[in-house]
């Protein structure tokens, strides 16, 4: 079992990290910056780099994926910058009863028929908003694998937003938003970049990291 993220000793919190406008009236998390700096705080973790308000849309990729605490860590941070950042799931796991509280968490659910394919289902989402980001596993599950699902890179080419590389490094304890990067007309070339970026990062399971030896 394991119990890293909740054994780790006290560290620096955010260090080199800065945000403004923080959103308000989004839901009890966003209320509870405090708690959950508090909480990061003591198990070690530190946010570190800019999370990019000037941009009102943005598709965040994150990596490495390899445990089911990454949701906890994320909705952590997510509260503690007070942004509001969206995870999506099936249309079908928003109905009663549990839909109101994956609504309340930040989901989206997504309508993934035969006639509405999931890249422009997103997409969709993107052009009815004015303001909207939101996040995936670049791997798209917690197993091994060799190559990113690309679905995030095309989304965000299409809905014209930049990709906000976001690190979960459980070496140094550093959650981490890299420089946006905006998609080129070289999708091959970019997603190869984009996959260089997280190559060797440590996650909670080593074994299960991209690219990791």
């Amino acid at each position: 079992m394991h119990r890293a993220l909740w054994s780790i000793d006290l560290s620096l919190l955010f260090d080199g990290y800065s945000t403004s406008a923080p959103v308000t009236g989004y839901n009890a998390l966003m209320n509870c910056s405090t708690i959950a700096k508090s909480i990061l705080r003591t198990k070690g973790w530190k946010v570190v780099g800019n999370y990019p308000v000037q941009h009102k849309k943005l598709v965040l990729v994150a990596a490495p994926h390899t445990s089911n605490w990454d949701f906890p860590l994320g909705v952590l941070v997510r509260a503690a910058i007070q942004q509001d950042i969206k995870f999506v799931g099936k249309d079908t796991l928003f109905k009663p009863p549990l839909g109101w509280l994956l609504s309340a968490m930040g989901g989206v659910g997504v309508d993934r028929t035969k006639s509405s394919n999931f890249v422009d289902a997103v997409v969709a989402e993107f052009l009815r908003r004015e303001k909207f980001a939101i996040l995936f596993a670049a791997e798209g599950s917690r197993r091994k694998v060799e190559k990113f699902k690309t679905g995030f890179y095309y989304i965000a080419s299409k809905a014209g937003a930049p990709i906000l590389p976001t690190v979960l490094n459980y070496a140094s304890k550093e959650f981490t938003f890299l420089e946006p990067f905006f998609p080129t007309e070289n999708a091959e070339k970019d997603i190869a970049e984009i996959e260089d970026l997280f190559a060797g990062i440590r996650g909670l399971r080593p074994e299960l990291g991209f690219r990791c030896e």
